[in-house]
C-alpha cells in the first residue's frame, strides 16, 4: 500500500468515525478499520480482542485489543469519555492507569511495548519504555497527515530494538574500540605452548589491568551522564585538559582521589580534582594495576566518541553487565559475538518464581479500601520485599540479579508512591527507600565477570534511585558515597561451600543460568566436578549434562528449608537417558517442580545468534499449592515469527515436564510387553569402502553380474525419509576365491582392512579388522521384513514415518528395526498414542526427536485389543500405506512435512489414531496429549510392579 494511499484511506476512515463510536458497540470494527488502513493484513487473526487475562483478585479481566507482534494493548472508551479522568466502575483509575493494571498481570514475554486509550475522536499513545511514560496525543482530523505516527503498530523492527537495549549496544561496541586500542598499548603477548609461567604471569596481570582499567572507564562515563553521581561531563571535561601523554598520570591520580572521603584528602589537590565525589565500593581501590600510555586514538575516542557521543544514562544495567563481559572476553570476541540473556528470558524464570505473587500481593493491597489499613499493609510489605534475600551461583555479568533487583525496586517504588498519595510526610533525613543490593548474592568463577556483576548492580542502584526522586520530587537522596554492595563471590560454585556465601536460613530464592555444557564437551575439571558432587550415585552420571551439577547441589543445600529455586537448562535434562541420574535421585530426596517451561528457544541476542533449545524448572522441597507449566509456540506472522506463552494449571510435574505421575523411565533390554524385539541397524565402519553409490552399483553389477547376490540395498535414516538410495556390498557368504577372482571387491576389502588398522585401538573398526569383508556384526539380525525407526527425525512432524523394509535390506546404524513386525504393530507405532510417549520420554538432539528403542520402545505400554479391534487396526494401518503410495514422486519428507501432508494421508493417520485409542479405552473426544502420557505412565507403573513380582 502506498502513502497516498493510506492518506486517502485515513481521510475515508476519519470522516465515517468522527463524532460517534460506542465502546461496546463500535470498538471491534474502529480498530479493524485502522489497522487496516495502516497496511496491516489479517487483522482478525493478528489482533486479539477482548484477551482474557487474570488480575490480582482472581477475577478475569478483558483487554480491548492487544496486538501480540508489537506489544500493544489498546483500552477503547466512548466518545465523550475523558481519557484523563478517573472512570466510574473501575476501582477509581483512569483509562491508562486500567491497562496499565491489566499489563501488570501479563506474563513479562507479552509486557505492553506501547499503551493506546482511545475516545474513537483521540488516540494517545504511551511509551512504555519510558521512565514517566506521557501520552502523545493524536487527534482523528490529523491521522491523514500524521499517519505515521502510529506505524508502530504493526512495524515489528520498531518495537524489536528498545532505546535501553539500543544504548546498552552502542556502549557496548564502543568498550570494544576502547578495550582493542589499549590491548595494543599493553603489548599482550599470544599465549604460547612454549610460555613459561613468569610470562603467563605478566600476560594475566596485563589483561587483569585492562579489564578493570575498562570498567573503571564505563562507570566515569556513566557518572557524568546519570544525575547527581559527577556532574554532566564533568569526566569528559577533566580528560579535555591533558594532552594524550598526560592521560595516564591524570587517571592514576583520579582514581586515588575517587578512592578517597573528601576530609582525608590532600588540601592542595589541584582544582580539577578537588570536586570529584568520594565513590567508595572498593572499584577504585587497587593501586596495583597498570595503566599504560595514551595515543591520541585513545584519547580522540574517549573524549569525542564515547563521552561526548553517547548517553551512558540511558543503558540498561541488565543487558549492558553481559555485553561489557562478553566484550572483554577474549574468547567471546574471537568468535565475533556480543553475548546477553535477554530481559524477556530472565521474565521467564523470576516472574513464576517469586515476581507474580508479589504483585498479585500488591495489587490486592492496593485495593484496600481503608487508607488506615492500606498504609499498613504497604508499609509491611515494604518490610517484606526488603528482607528476601536472592542467590545466583552462576551469576555470569549479574544479569539475573541485576534484573531481579530492578523489577523489586520498582515493587518497592509503587509502594512510595501509594504511600505519598496516601500523603504520608518524609522528612528530609528520611530515605524511604529499604530495598538494598545488599540482598543480592552470587558465584561467578571468572573474576573480570565479578566486578562486572557489582558495576551493574551500582549502575542499577543509581537509576532506581533517580525513579524514586521523581515519585517523591526529591533531591534530598544520594547515590555517592557507596553505601551498599552486591554479595557476589569469585569462585567454583560447585567446589565452593555456599553457607560461606549465603545465609540459607535467611535465604528465599536461588535462580540462574548455569553453563550450557553437554555432557561429551565437559572438560576434565568439568568432570571431576560433576564425579564430586553425584558421588555414590549408582546410575551412569557419565550421561550428565554440566549444569545437572547445580540442581543435585542445590537440592542439598536447600534441604529443610522453604527455599525455592529455578534454572534455565538445556533440554536433554528431561529426556531420555539423563533422566534417571539426575531426577530420581533429586525426587528420593523430596524435590518437587512447582513450574517450568517446556522446549523452548533461548535466544541469547548476541550478534550471532546460537538458538538453544532450552527448559526451565522451578523447584522446592517445599512444593507450592498451585503448579504451572508453560508451553511457547512461534506463530508466523506478517511481521515476523511471534512467541506466545500458554500457561496450564498442572497436579504434578514430573521429569518429563508432563502433568502427570513422578514415573522414571528406565532403560530396558528388552520391552516390557510381549511384542517384536527392536534392534539397531549396522555401522560400516569401513571409511565407506562397503557402500556403492546408484552409479557405482550399476557399473559394477554391469561388469560382473554373477556378483549381483552380494549387492544389497542399504538404508539409512536420511535415505529412508527422503527417498534416496545407497548401496552396500553385503559379503557374509562370500568365499576368499570369489574375493580374489573380483578385483573390484578384493580392492575395497583391502582398503578397508587397511583403515580399520590404522583407527584408535580401543574402537569398533580396530576391532573388526580383521573381518573387513563384514560392517560391525550384528548377531541379532536375521534377513526379514521389518519395520524401520529412524532414530532422529524433525520436531515439527505430527508423526515419526515408520515404515516396512523389504527382506534383503540392510539397515544403517541410523534406524532401528522391529524384527517380524505385523500392520498391527506398524498401526500402534505410527499412532498418536505412540507419537505422545516419544515426545514424553525421548532425547532430544537440538529440537529434533531421538528415539532410542530402549527408552521410548522397550518401555511402552502397549493395549491388550480384542480380535476385533485388533483386526480394525491392521486395516487402518494399511489405509496408511495406501494413502502414502498414492503419492509415488513424493518422499516421506515430503508426505510429512506439515506444509505439504496430504489429505489423504492425514485422514489415515487420524482413523489409525481412533483405532488404537479405542483398542486402548481412550476417550475420543476428550483425550488429550497430555492426559494420554499420564495414563500411559501410570499403565508403565503397573506393568513394571507386575513385571517385578
Amino acid at each position: 500500500m502506498t502513502d497516498t494511499e493510506k492518506r486517502e484511506g485515513a481521510r475515508r476512515f476519519y470522516s465515517k468515525w468522527h463524532n460517534r463510536g460506542n465502546e461496546d458497540e463500535d470498538a471491534r470494527s474502529y480498530w479493524i478499520e485502522l489497522l487496516s488502513v495502516l497496511g496491516m493484513d489479517n487483522v482478525t487473526d493478528r489482533v486479539d480482542f477482548e484477551k482474557k487475562v487474570v488480575g490480582g483478585d482472581g477475577n478475569t479481566k478483558r483487554i480491548d485489543a492487544y496486538i501480540p507482534e508489537t506489544h500493544v494493548i489498546i483500552e477503547q472508551k466512548s466518545l465523550g469519555i475523558k481519557l484523563d479522568k478517573p472512570q466510574a466502575g473501575h476501582g477509581g483509575k483512569t483509562p491508562y492507569e486500567q491497562a496499565k493494571y491489566y499489563d501488570d498481570f501479563l506474563p513479562f514475554s507479552e509486557k505492553a511495548r506501547w499503551i493506546i486509550t482511545s475516545d474513537f475522536e483521540e488516540i494517545w499513545i504511551y511509551d512504555m519504555d519510558s521512565r514517566v511514560p506521557e501520552p502523545e496525543k493524536l487527534t482523528l482530523s490529523e491521522l491523514p497527515t500524521k499517519l505515521t505516527k502510529l506505524d508502530f503498530l504493526i512495524r515489528k523492527e520498531i518495537k524489536k530494538i528498545s532505546k535501553e537495549e539500543k544504548a546498552s549496544k552502542k556502549a557496548g561496541d564502543l568498550v570494544g574500540l576502547i578495550y582493542d586500542a589499549l590491548y595494543i598499548q599493553y603489548d599482550i603477548k599470544e599465549p604460547s605452548k612454549d610460555e613459561s609461567d613468569d610470562e603467563r604471569k605478566i600476560r594475566e596481570g596485563k589483561l587483569r589491568s585492562l579489564n578493570v582499567l575498562c570498567v573503571r572507564l564505563v562507570f566515569c562515563l556513566y557518572a557524568e551522564d546519570a544525575p547527581d553521581i559527577f556532574g554532566k561531563n564533568m569526566f569528559h571535561d577533566f580528560l579535555l585538559s591533558f594532552s594524550a601523554r598526560d592521560m595516564r598520570r591524570a587517571l592514576i591520580e583520579l582514581f586515588k582521589v575517587l578512592d578517597t572521603p573528601v576530609e582525608n584528602r590532600d588540601p592542595y589537590l589541584e582544582d580539577e580534582f578537588k570536586n570529584f565525589p568520594y565513590v567508595n565500593g572498593g572499584l577504585f581501590h587497587d593501586e596495583s594495576i597498570e595503566i599504560p600510555q595514551f595515543t591520541d586514538e585513545i584519547r580522540t575516542l574517549i573524549i569525542d566518541k564515547a563521552s561526548e557521543g553517547n548517553d551512558w544514562s540511558e543503558i540498561s544495567p541488565t543487558i549492558f553487565g553481559a555485553i561489557f563481559e562478553s566484550t572483554l572476553n577474549p574468547e567471546t570476541r574471537r568468535k565475533g559475538g556480543m553475548h546477553y540473556t535477554s530481559i524477556t528470558n530472565i521474565h521467564k524464570v523470576i516472574d513464576p518464581l517469586f515476581l507474580d505473587s508479589l504483585k498479585e500481593e500488591l495489587v490486592r493491597i492496593e485495593a484496600e479500601g481503608v487508607t488506615s489499613q492500606r498504609n499498613k499493609k504497604l508499609k509491611a510489605f515494604q518490610e517484606k520485599i526488603a528482607a528476601l534475600e536472592f542467590f545466583d551461583p552462576a551469576a555470569g555479568s549479574g544479569n539475573f540479579l541485576t534484573e531481579s533487583y530492578i523489577s523489586i525496586r520498582r515493587l518497592e517504588n509503587r509502594v512510595i508512591k501509594n504511600l505519598r498519595g496516601n500523603q504520608i510526610s518524609l522528612s528530609e533525613t528520611d530515605n524511604p527507600i529499604k530495598v538494598s543490593i545488599n540482598q543480592f548474592h552470587g558465584i561467578e568463577i571468572n573474576d573480570f565477570a565479578v566486578t562486572v556483576a557489582k558495576t551493574a548492580l551500582w549502575i542499577a542502584e543509581s537509576q532506581m534511585l533517580e525513579e524514586t526522586k521523581e515519585i517523591l520530587y526529591s533531591n534530598n537522596l544520594s547515590f555517592l558515597p557507596l553505601k551498599t554492595n552486591a554479595n557476589i563471590v569469585e569462585g567454583n560454585a560447585l567446589t565452593l561451600d555456599w553457607e560461606k556465601v549465603v545465609d540459607k536460613e535467611k535465604l528465599n530464592y536461588i535462580m540462574g543460568n548455569p553453563p550450557f555444557v553437554g555432557n561429551a564437551r565437559l572438560s576434565d575439571s568439568q568432570k571431576k566436578d560433576r564425579e564430586n558432587i553425584f558421588k555414590g550415585i549408582k546410575e551412569n552420571i557419565g550421561d550428565l549434562d554440566y549444569v545437572c551439577c547445580w540442581y543435585k547441589k542445590t537440592a542439598e543445600f536447600t534441604k529443610g528449608t522453604m527455599i525455592h529455586a529455578a534454572f534455565v537448562s538445556t533440554n536433554s535434562i528431561c529426556q531420555g537417558q539423563q533422566v534417571v541420574p539426575l531426577w530420581k535421585n533429586l525426587f528420593e530426596q523430596g524435590i518437587k517442580i512447582n513450574f517450568a517451561y517446556k522446549t523452548f528457544v533461548w535466544d541469547s541476542e548476541a550478534n550471532e545468534k546460537a538458538h538453544v533449545y532450552c527448559i526451565i524448572v522451578g523447584f522446592s522441597h517445599e512444593a507450592d499449592a498451585e503448579k504451572y507449566l508453560f508451553s511457547t509456540n512461534y506463530v508466523k506472522t506478517g511481521n515476523g515469527t511471534v512467541e506466545k506463552i500458554s500457561k496450564e494449571r498442572a497436579e504434578n510435574i514430573n521429569a518429563y515436564l508432563m502433568d502427570a505421575p513422578n514415573v522414571i523411565i528406565e532403560k530396558r533390554r528388552l520391552p516390557i510387553c510381549k511384542v517384536p524385539i527392536v534392534i539397531k541397524g549396522f555401522q560400516a565402519t569401513d571409511n565407506g569402502n562397503l557402500i556403492l553409490s546408484d552409479e557405482e552399483k550399476v557399473k559394477f553389477i554391469d561388469e560382473y553380474p554373477t556378483y549381483s547376490k552380494y549387492v544389497r540395498l542399504f538404508i539409512s535414516a536420511k535415505e529412508y525419509i527422503h527417498g534416496k538410495t545407497r548401496w552396500c556390498l553385503w559379503l557374509k557368504k562370500i568365499s576368499p576365491a570369489e574375493i580374489n577372482s573380483n578385483p573390484f571387491i578384493r580392492k575395497r576389502v583391502s582398503a578397508c582392512k587397511e583403515w580399520r588398522s590404522a583407527q584408535v585401538k580401543t574402537g569398533d573398526a580396530y576391532k573388526y579388522k580383521d573381518i573387513p569383508t563384514l560392517m560391525r556384526p550384528n548377531n541379532n539380525f536375521y534377513e526379514s521384513d521389518f519395520i524401520i525407526i529412524p532414530l532422529t527425525t524433525g520436531e515439527k512432524r505430527s508423526y515419526v514415518p515408520f515404515g516396512f523394509a523389504e527382506k534383503g535390506c540392510i539397515p544403517a546404524n541410523s534406524v532401528s528395526l522391529a524384527l517380524d513386525a505385523t500392520l498391527y504393530h506398524f498401526g500402534v507405532l505410527e499412532s498418536n498414542i505412540h507419537m505422545a510417549w516419544m515426545r514424553a520420554v525421548c532425547g532430544r538432539l537440538k529440537g529434533d526427536y531421538r528415539y532410542s528403542s530402549d527408552i521410548v520402545y522397550n518401555n511402552f505400554p502397549w493395549p491388550t485389543p480384542t480380535e476385533d479391534e485388533k483386526a480394525e487396526i491392521e486395516k487402518t494401518a494399511q489405509g496408511i500405506l495406501d494413502a502414502r503410495n498414492l503419492f509415488p514422486d513424493s518422499s516421506l519428507a515430503d508426505l510429512y512435512d506439515p506444509l505439504t501432508m496430504p489429505l489423504e494421508l492425514l485422514k489415515a493417520h487420524q482413523k489409525n489414531d481412533k483405532a488404537v485409542m479405542r483398542a486402548y479405552g481412550f476417550d475420543i473426544k476428550t483425550t488429550t496429549e497430555t492426559t494420554c502420557v499420564a495414563s500411559l505412565m501410570k499403565m508403565y507403573e503397573e506393568l513394571l510392579s507386575g513385571n517385578n513380582k
